[in-house]
């Protein structure tokens, strides 16, 4: 299987190039990425536990999924088509915002990303790929605010970042 590539992108998500995955982040440089935060009907987030063989974060909680666009995919279909691939369903997606972030890893590698937030919600239990996720939970949106300022370590770098993002939306748009 060859490697998958990124969409790299300006500042303005104007696309510039295509990279190798694994080369954008050695090199830091800005690509294209995605994060689908799943709620279901009584405001719980659906977290995920990264695979324990992932080359980076392994073992880490994160949001329900979150990736890179293929060349010619929107933003809605990338969402849906790794929500799939990682959860095992699909749901409707709506964008909420986007935004640029920068997230160095132990490893060498660095996240710098202009990220598309989505949402959507579901109430059943995924069917999670063993290849991608190890585990999941529901997990209140207060809730998780906590355990990140409590437990910082067992998060995913970006996260942490993207959580506040979506937080202080959350506050601001009361969805």
């Amino acid at each position: 299987m060859t490697e998958e590539n990124v969409i790299l992108v300006n500042e303005k998500d104007e696309q510039i190039g295509l990279m190798p995955k694994l080369e954008a982040h050695e090199k830091a440089v800005l690509h294209r990425a995605f994060s689908v935060f799943v709620l279901n009907e009584k405001n719980e987030i659906m977290l995920q536990q990264r695979a324990h063989h992932k080359y980076h974060s392994p073992l880490l909680w994160t949001n329900t999924c979150c990736s890179h666009q293929r060349e010619g995919e929107s933003n809605i279909q990338a969402g849906t088509r790794r929500l799939r691939e990682e959860m095992g369903f699909t749901t409707e997606l709506k964008e909420l915002f986007s935004f640029i972030y920068k997230a160095p890893f132990d490893n060498g590698l660095t996240e710098h990303e202009l990220d598309h937030v989505m949402i959507g919600y579901y109430n059943e239990a995924p069917k999670i790929n063993d290849d991608e996720v190890e585990s999941w939970k529901w997990m209140a949106v207060d809730a998780v605010k906590l355990d990140m300022e409590q437990n910082p370590d067992i998060y995913t770098v970006w996260f942490k970042i993207i959580f506040d993002e979506f937080y202080h939306f959350l506050e601001d748009h009361k969805l």
